[in-house]
């Protein structure tokens, strides 16, 4: 017997199904939640590049996350960052090309100098690998991937492979674009038009910090894909003016409800550690947001940065996963929450 079919609670999107599911009411026996690869399988290679992500297709993502950014002649590309030289060696190959604030924006360059670069493992701004055990940092054998790119691949092994795997985009740091003039929600819609991939029944979502740019898919744009609300921690300072404590309460799920299909918090909202006798001390926003009609999709699941009380990946799943029950998890490690789900660890 699998753990999905002994979770029940309110009807909850079953994979690649979003509209029609949200739709149902009444308590069903739930599919086991979606495996998101964040990133891409970036636990074993570099994040956001085009083998990471054909891994985690080959390990049974369900979803996999592409963050997009702007290039100067308006092409998306998919890069955590709206910075570059976290995971490229564009200090080295464009010195003179950093801003004031010391750091190289994508939006500064056309996709044919982004083509130049090479990229790698993530590095901190002391030059040392942000995660040193997994792919060698200093192997910069990869490039930055256009997002019509990265849906081509994910399009082909869909084909190739017989299984259907979907896309979850982040629109990142749409305040900033809109700053320099950009519309990075325009150029999104129009590269997943072009594919084909714009329609109710398209496997996407799409995510955001900023409730103003989810607001605007839905009310200018009337894109029919589930949007997904991120949530962060206010001193984060992740987007001038918005209040995450805000959103997270009852009032501010039930506005959330009216724009998006789901939310997307970080871990530590939801596990806060443990009590002096050793338990885990659990938020109730996965219980209120599901009474709000909304999805809970909680990021990042890793193995090798386990929060501070948890032992093993294993028992960070369990918790989210047969205690919380959330409706999805973003992971580095999609074959490790793929055999959680399945009862192979």
């Amino acid at each position: 017997m699998t753990r999905w079919q002994l979770r029940f609670r309110p009807a909850a999107v079953p994979p690649l199904l979003p509209a029609l599911a949200l739709a149902l009411a009444g308590a069903v026996a739930v599919a086991e939640p979606l495996v998101i690869a964040h990133r891409g399988a970036s636990g074993y290679l570099p994040e956001h590049t085009l083998a990471a992500k054909a891994l985690a297709h080959g390990m049974g993502a369900d979803y996999i996350e592409q963050d997009v950014v702007l290039t100067a002649d308006d092409v998306p590309i998919v890069l955590h960052d709206i910075h570059l030289e976290g995971t490229t060696d564009v200090a080295r190959r464009f010195p003179g090309r950093a801003r004031d604030d010391g750091h190289w924006y994508a939006i500064d360059f056309t996709l044919a100098e982004v083509r130049t670069l090479a990229a790698g493992e993530r590095r901190g701004a002391d030059g040392k690998p942000a995660f040193p055990q997994r792919f060698p940092a200093d192997r910069t054998l990869f490039t930055v991937p256009t997002l019509a790119e990265e849906i081509a691949l994910i399009d082909g092994l869909n084909r190739s492979r017989g299984r259907r795997a979907g896309l979850y985009i982040e629109l990142k740091g749409d305040h900033f674009h809109r700053a320099e003039g950009k519309d990075l929600p325009a150029a999104v819609l129009r590269v997943l038009e072009a594919a084909g991939w714009h329609r109710a029944d398209s496997p996407v979502f799409l995510q955001s910090f900023e409730p103003a740019t989810l607001r605007r898919l839905a009310d200018e744009f009337r894109s029919p894909l589930p949007r997904i609300q991120l949530i962060a921690e206010n001193d984060w300072s992740e987007v001038p003016g918005v209040d995450y404590d805000a959103l997270v309460t009852d009032a501010g799920l039930a506005a959330v409800a009216g724009y998006a299909a789901g939310i997307g918090p970080w871990v530590g909202r939801l596990y806060r550690g443990r009590d002096a006798a050793g338990e885990a001390q659990l938020s109730d926003l996965v219980e209120r947001a599901h009474a709000a009609g909304l999805l809970v999709h909680p990021y990042t699941f890793r193995s090798d940065a386990l929060p501070a009380g948890i032992d093993s990946f294993d028992a960070l799943l369990a918790l989210f996963v047969d205690r919380l029950g959330v409706d999805g998890l973003f992971t580095d490690f999609p074959d490790r929450a793929r055999a959680y789900l399945q009862g192979d660890q």
